[in-house]
């Protein structure tokens, strides 16, 4: 006989989970004592939403669920974040919430609430498992849901009185997602589509991808020779040196990668939804009819013609639609000749980092020394705002499971990611971007990386203000600034405080060196670089936009 608790831990071991991020909590305190015992290795987080995105930054690298635990009421709130973000994302999770005893239900008792009513629109699956011996079914279903076609994240709610109630059951196998592949008769329409087309392009997005399948997505392009764009945040799909890639798109797109996208006739999207972000506000295609020949494969049946009517719809994960088309034959002498390697040339102008821009720290100098010095593998993430254009545009993504970054656009992601990303891989460079306002949404996981031996290396850009949303205020509202100014530690102490490395960065020479002893400092460290207000964008300044707003 074993109780509710241990037999979460024991499915969890079972599932091959090596790590889970929680925010302890009395009302699960049964899964905790079971935890010291087990294999896992139990991450204390400092907040809920850091919990939660480490989870899922954990679930988006990996392919195979996160997992966060949290306590009920204000825990659950607070994890909701790291929900959103892995619907949005596409990617696997499992949140487990303590909940108060079972015959305490409606009656509005301490920190009740109905979790079903609250994550129903962001989980796949909400459900309470209610007895002891019903965990191991409720848990595989989790994983099995939280993999299958579109992936996502699941919520499963554990009664405080569940978790000490005790049951003789089997643990189940290990859940192993349900692949999916075309028909013979799709793989020759594919074919054919392809052959008739002149302008053709590849964008690829989504999830469910692997190195493999990234590796046979290269060949699929070479055989045919495709142009390959990727959409947001998705940009470790395709490697950026390669004379297919045609670019991201995405937030401050390539004008040329837009008429691109606008003048192909055939479109292979792959994987990805094409949703608000890299269909420009829906603009590039039509709905439902989008005006072009339009293959999409997606691994979810649900978001095949959900808005485009696709002229052939592929029930497919990518790689299951990539070793089935890897037999066809390509056109020996094929119309679109030459496109990917001219969508390639202007994808290489495009992510030349600016020779200046206001202040005395040239963020595309740092740019071009990091592509210089990090190594291929090495992980970078961030969550949301201007800086990150440095990160898109500039840097050249090489390989798979390298970038760790919310397509949802959620603000204080890339600390908790990179916590995530550095353990599981410690031999790797793991570094953050983070603007000042994003850094400080979830600056207290710095102490999380630091009780866990997480060498990070954190770049929290700094410009004293809220940048994104100035930059919009700017626009529409010149002048009459309004909630986006930000009064700054200095980050490079409160680095020191928390027991890691901290150095401040004012000029660009001083970069260099700095994350150099950074590298080698053996802690987590944060490189505060003050960057001139004036910066606003790789390419426009605060006063140029307020003019412009100004003459609108």
């Amino acid at each position: 006989m074993k109780t509710g608790g241990q037999l979460i831990v024991e499915a969890l071991e079972a599932q091959g989970v090596e790590r889970v991020f929680c925010v302890p909590g009395e009302s699960y305190l049964a899964v905790l004592d079971a935890l010291h015992d087990s294999s896992i290795r139990t991450i204390n987080a400092r907040h809920e939403s850091g919990a939660a995105m480490m989870a899922e930054a954990e679930g988006k690298l990996t392919g195979r669920p996160g997992i966060c635990f949290v306590t009920r009421g204000p825990g659950a709130t607070n994890a909701a974040p790291g929900v959103h973000v892995a619907q949005q994302d596409s990617t696997p999770m499992i949140l487990f919430i303590g909940q108060i005893e079972r015959g305490m239900r409606g009656r509005d008792a301490f920190q009740e609430v109905d979790y079903t009513l609250m994550f129903g629109g962001m989980a796949k699956w909400v459900a309470e498992i209610d007895s002891a011996d019903r965990v191991p079914e409720m848990v595989s279903r989790a994983f099995h849901t939280a993999l299958a076609g579109r992936p996502g994240p699941v919520v499963l709610v554990l009664p405080e009185d569940m978790l000490v109630e005790t049951a003789d059951v089997a643990i189940a196998r290990p859940a192993q997602p349900v692949d999916s592949a075309p028909t013979p008769t799709q793989v020759a329409e594919v074919g054919r589509l392809l052959a008739g087309a002149k302008r053709p392009l590849v964008i690829a997005g989504g999830s469910r991808w692997t190195e493999d399948a990234v590796a046979s997505l290269r060949v699929f392009a070479e055989t045919f020779a495709l142009p390959v764009a990727v959409t947001f945040r998705r940009q470790m799909l395709f490697d950026h040196t390669h004379p297919n890639y045609a670019g991201d798109i995405g937030l401050g797109i390539n004008p040329k990668l837009v008429a691109l996208v606008k003048d192909a006739d055939v479109i292979l999207l792959l994987g990805g939804r094409f949703s608000e972000v890299p269909s420009q506000s829906y603009g590039l295609l039509g709905i439902p009819e989008t005006g072009k020949t339009l293959i999409h494969v997606h691994p979810g049946p649900e978001e095949l013609g959900r808005v485009y009517n696709p002229d052939l719809a592929i029930n497919a994960t990518p790689g299951g639609f990539l070793d089935a088309v890897a037999g066809l034959e390509a056109p020996t002498a094929p119309a679109w000749a030459g496109r990917a390697e001219t969508a390639h040339a202007a994808y290489t102008a495009w992510s030349e980092p600016p020779a200046t821009i206001p202040g005395d720290v040239q963020m595309g100098a740092v740019m071009s020394w990091l592509r210089d010095t990090l190594p291929d593998d090495a992980i970078l993430t961030n969550g949301a705002g201007n800086y990150a254009t440095w990160v898109h545009r500039f840097w050249r993504f090489r390989r798979f499971a390298t970038q760790a970054a919310p397509v949802c656009g959620s603000m204080g992601y890339g600390l908790p990611a990179a916590v995530a990303a550095k353990l599981l891989h410690p031999e790797r460079d793991v570094v953050c971007f983070a603007g000042d306002g994003c850094f400080q949404m979830t600056g207290l996981e710095f102490g999380t990386a630091v009780q866990e031996g997480a060498n990070l290396i954190v770049l929290v850009i700094d410009n004293g203000m809220y940048g994104t949303i100035r930059m919009h205020q700017e626009r529409e509202y010149p002048g009459r600034v309004s909630a986006t100014a930000l009064t700054n530690p200095d980050f490079a102490a409160l680095a020191s405080a928390y027991g890691g490395h901290g150095e401040t960065v004012v000029r660009t020479e001083e970069f260099a060196p700095a994350f150099e002893r950074a590298r080698a400092a053996g802690r987590p460290a944060i490189l505060h670089v003050r960057l001139d207000p004036e910066a606003l964008t790789p390419n426009r300044s605060l006063s140029d936009i307020r003019a412009a707003g100004r003459q609108r």
